[in-house]
């Protein structure tokens, strides 16, 4: 299976990693904007920057933190007209490599994992000497991103109010359904 880079792909060496951790700026240019817009279906990309530290975690573990910015606009799921919105996304991700201690959960109660939904996210897996950490910060940006854009001033979306004909044959049996019941 390929997977596809992210159009602000940004690969960290961790093999050296400062001990006050390394500071990573990406600044997503007008390809990229263009790129991340369409990625994500959305009408313009207007700004994207990601401020991350990427820093050692225990003994064989990469931290990284930071902030992803972005001003996008996207289309009105009632109207399609352009919304302008706002990405502040705060980003915390672990990272171990493959076949680490530190994957596996803590939380054992009677041969059962405990995971706590509302808690932090475990440790993801790397192999090799860098982490992707433009993919990471594409991800965050994705979370911040509201699924269902709409304009303040938007019709509201109601259903048509058809009468029992044009509803259709399956509406009727299940209304004599309801009346036999």
């Amino acid at each position: 299976m390929s997977v596809e880079k992210s159009p602000v792909t940004f690969d960290a060496s961790i093999l050296r990693l400062p001990s006050k951790g390394m500071p990573v700026r990406i600044e997503a240019d007008e390809t990229q904007r263009r790129q991340l817009a369409d990625a994500h279906h959305l009408v313009e990309v207007r700004s994207f920057r990601a401020d991350l530290m990427v820093e050692n975690w225990k003994r064989d573990g990469v931290k990284v933190t930071g902030q992803v910015r972005a001003s996008i606009v996207q289309s009105c799921i009632a109207s399609l007209e352009p919304i302008d919105a706002e990405v502040d996304e705060e980003i915390h991700a672990l990272f171990v490599p493959e076949g680490s201690k530190l994957i596996r959960p803590d939380s054992f109660e009677g041969g059962e994992m405990i995971l706590d939904a509302e808690g932090e996210d475990g440790p993801e897996p790397f192999s090799g000497e860098t982490i992707d950490v433009g993919q990471l910060a594409e991800e965050f940006f994705a979370l911040g991103i509201d699924p269902y854009p709409r304009k303040v001033e938007a019709a509201p979306v109601t259903a048509p109010d058809n009468d029992a004909a044009e509803r259709g044959p399956l509406y009727e049996q299940l209304k004599a359904l309801k009346r036999d019941g």
